[in-house]
């Protein structure tokens, strides 16, 4: 379970940073209000994995997930370039988080 929970909050994570630029310095409330719900849960779920998984398999995985998806929700709507090389650079990252859960 703890492991579900992990993966979703990484989902969120990416969830409130693109909220968080959306917002434009929290000028625009829809975008704060994602930021903020989705930041809390991220947060929340992060905090509940950790108390099974260690602490920096937890953060690492969470990172890598929120970090990948982040980068390819902006490289799918246009807002960043995509390239080969950013491509390839996204599956390493989500190569290591497949391996942190394998050697777990």
């Amino acid at each position: 379970m703890a492991w579900l929970v992990l993966v979703a909050s990484g989902v969120l994570e990416a969830v409130w940073a693109t909220a968080l630029g959306r917002s434009e310095g929290f000028t625009k409330p829809g975008p704060t209000a994602v930021f903020g719900v989705s930041v809390v849960l991220s947060m929340a779920g992060l905090a509940y994995a950790m108390r099974e998984l260690p602490v920096g398999t937890s953060y690492a995985v969470w990172v890598g997930i929120g970090a990948s998806l982040t980068v390819a929700y902006a490289m799918a709507t246009g807002t960043e370039p995509v390239s080969l090389v950013k491509i390839l650079l996204l599956l390493g990252i989500v190569g290591c988080v497949i391996g942190l859960k394998l050697v777990h």
